[in-house]
């Protein structure tokens, strides 16, 4: 099969056109012909050499994929041979076939392509688990999306927005704080010309936002414990502005903060199986309506992989970059 492999760790140069053997299944799995595959941040981060395979995993980049299901045992899912599906993987999703769990495969929702159904599981998958699940986004509490333009942005944008949460995200440009509001967000503030926490502050008359989702870091800690409303979660994804922060304690624990995070890809099969579930049930019927959509920014074909890589370091995307099979 076509494949696209890091041949070393460095540039988006690295990413080149192979030939592989198709993957053997594992117990739970399914084969995938794949159609599309989305490009994400932390595709970047492995071929950098930043962001270790799991053990066991296909080294082949490549985290999520929607495509038709060819061979695997299905059991009593409800799904067959020949049905268009979308699914989070470890690794393998640049590549003509695709092993996926089964438990990780959700069907393309009505009215999608596989290309937009491709778009939806990293994101989605990250942002259930981190805003609704760990930060425990509920009731009539507001969020604050650090990164809204990105993939992880405008999909915590729609969902909360979807749900009834006021939402404000930040975001670099005017171009992208206005694509951010037409998403949903009531108000996007650009980070290169104001202030975030006060801009906040002001919105939230004083008192701050429930939840933060950060994946920033760095020197952005301080300002976002001063940006929590009391009871607050600030929920770190990814640390692209370092690793290392200021921390005032003594507002963590006078205002009862809470400070926590996580990564994805290493976590068990059960555990991305629960946060499908709950896709099903709350997110794929509001894709279905209409309230929710995935945002395509460009689609290159599988070899122009390392094309697609350069856009994502670039920034300028608004939303998902694809590669196309």
């Amino acid at each position: 099969m076509r494949a696209i492999e890091i041949k070393q760790f460095g540039g988006p140069e690295v990413l080149q056109a192979c030939e592989r053997p198709v993957p053997e299944l594992k117990a739970g799995e399914v084969l995938i012909k794949v159609h599309a595959a989305g490009v994400n941040r932390p595709d970047v981060f492995q071929r950098t050499g930043n962001y270790p395979v799991p053990p066991g995993a296909s080294e082949l980049p490549g985290l999520e994929v929607a495509g038709e299901i060819v061979a695997g045992d299905l059991g009593d899912s409800g799904f067959k041979l020949g049905d268009l599906v979308c699914a989070l993987v470890q690794g393998g999703g640049y590549a003509e076939f695709c092993a996926a769990p089964l438990a990780q495969c959700l069907p393309v929702p009505k009215g999608l392509s596989a290309l937009e159904a491709a778009a939806l599981p990293e994101n989605y998958f990250t942002v259930w688990s981190n805003v609704f699940d760990r930060g425990q986004l509920s009731g009539e509490e507001t969020l604050l999306v650090q990164g809204g333009s990105s993939g992880i942005g405008v999909t915590a944008i729609q969902i909360a927005r979807a749900l009834g949460h006021r939402v404000f995200a930040t975001a670099g440009s005017a171009d992208k704080c206005r694509a951010c509001e037409e998403l949903g967000a009531e108000r996007a503030i650009n980070y290169k010309t104001e202030d975030f926490e006060a801009v906040v502050k002001e919105l939230t008359g004083g008192k701050g936002v429930d939840v933060i989702l950060d994946m920033v870091g760095g020197d952005y800690l301080p300002r976002e414990i001063k940006s929590l409303a009391d009871d607050g979660r600030l929920v770190f994804i990814a640390q692209l502005g370092g690793s290392k922060g200021e921390l005032d304690m003594g507002q963590v624990m006078r205002r009862r903060l809470t400070i926590t995070g996580s990564t994805l890809r290493p976590r068990p099969v059960a555990f991305k199986a629960a946060i499908a579930a709950k896709l099903r049930q709350h997110v794929w019927p509001l894709i279905e309506a209409g309230k929710i959509k995935p945002v395509i920014h460009h689609r290159f074909p599988l070899e122009l992989a390392a094309q697609a890589h350069a856009m994502m370091e670039s920034s300028a995307h608004i939303g998902k970059i694809m590669l196309e099979l």
